[in-house]
């Protein structure tokens, strides 16, 4: 099964590089132009154009810059030209620990309030958690992160405005650094995951098995950890790996708010300055990133459904 699934991400991944590629070759800005200033000569362009291969037909463009991808080459950013996968492999890790605390603060929202939600069904705890889940998902991750910044940074002063800390520096400082963020990203995903967790849970909890351990003795709590809580979390489990693509789009915004030197940042600085290579570098990024991380989810589904992996 996790075999088929690998060989299903080969034309995704072609399909995914072909698209960024169309996209970026079909741009009104002129990479020559990006890369030589405005002040070039009709000369100096058809030089570059020459030596670069952009007078190729599009196939042939596009076949060498496979290659190029295959080496780990996704070209130079604007002048100064530095290659846009060092560009990439400073920004990325910085993402890559936004989304990760993302994700998990996601979950925490998503478990408390969708298991409080079913075990208290109907009842008061159940209709709070509903409308917190509402509310949640009704906030944008940038009107939260403008609140968070407002009433946690600049009044209490609580955790700083912006910036980045090296956790490698100080592990304190940068959970500080990077606490607001990711509860701006998570807020909105674990909301709305509360929502299907407090769904699948009600079903586990009507099914006779969960009647029939409780009446054998069991304490609820010990049923609902060890049974019903693993089989509830299948479905949401499958709409995770949906949201990630949510809180990975969302860290451009993120980003910028706060300061983030990470792969939004490089995103808005490549628009800013037309750079098309780093813009077709960091958006193909977070693209693969974005397949990579739903074959991960893809594999976890497949352990957590048992059914699933017999049924192949």
């Amino acid at each position: 099964m996790i075999a088929r699934r690998l060989l299903t991400l080969v034309p995704l991944v072609l399909g995914i590089t072909l698209f960024v590629f169309a996209v970026m070759q079909f741009s009104p800005i002129d990479p020559a132009l990006s890369v030589l200033g405005d002040q070039a000569t009709p000369a100096q362009i058809a030089a570059f154009k020459a030596a670069n291969g952009l007078n190729d037909p599009f196939p042939l463009r596009y076949v060498h810059f496979l290659g190029d991808l295959v080496q780990g080459n996704l070209g130079v950013t604007f002048p100064p030209s530095v290659p846009v996968a060092t560009k990439i492999s400073t920004a990325l890790p910085l993402t890559v620990q936004l989304t990760l605390l993302g994700v998990a603060g996601a979950l925490v929202i998503a478990l408390a309030l969708g298991i409080t939600a079913a075990v208290y069904r109907d009842r008061w705890p159940d209709q709070v958690m509903r409308f917190v889940s509402m509310a949640g998902i009704a906030m944008p991750s940038f009107w939260l992160a403008l609140l968070l910044i407002q009433e946690l940074a600049v009044r209490r002063g609580v955790f700083p405005t912006g910036g980045y800390v090296n956790p490698a520096d100080s592990p304190t400082e940068w959970l500080r650094s990077m606490t607001l963020p990711a509860l701006a990203l998570a807020v909105p995903v674990g909301c709305s995951l509360a929502r299907i967790v407090r769904t699948s849970m009600v079903e586990e909890l009507d099914k006779d098995y969960v009647r029939t351990a409780v009446g054998a003795g069991l304490p609820p709590r010990v049923v609902i950890g060890r049974n019903v809580l693993r089989n509830a979390l299948v479905n949401p489990l499958t709409v995770l790996g949906l949201r990630i693509g949510y809180l990975i789009g969302g860290t451009v915004i993120i980003e910028a708010i706060f300061s983030l030197p990470g792969m939004g940042t490089q995103i808005m600085s490549a628009v800013q300055q037309n750079d098309t290579a780093l813009a077709q570098g960091t958006v193909l990024t977070i693209a693969l990133g974005f397949v990579v991380v739903n074959l991960i989810v893809d594999i976890l589904y497949l352990f957590a459904n048992p059914r699933l992996r017999g049924a192949h």
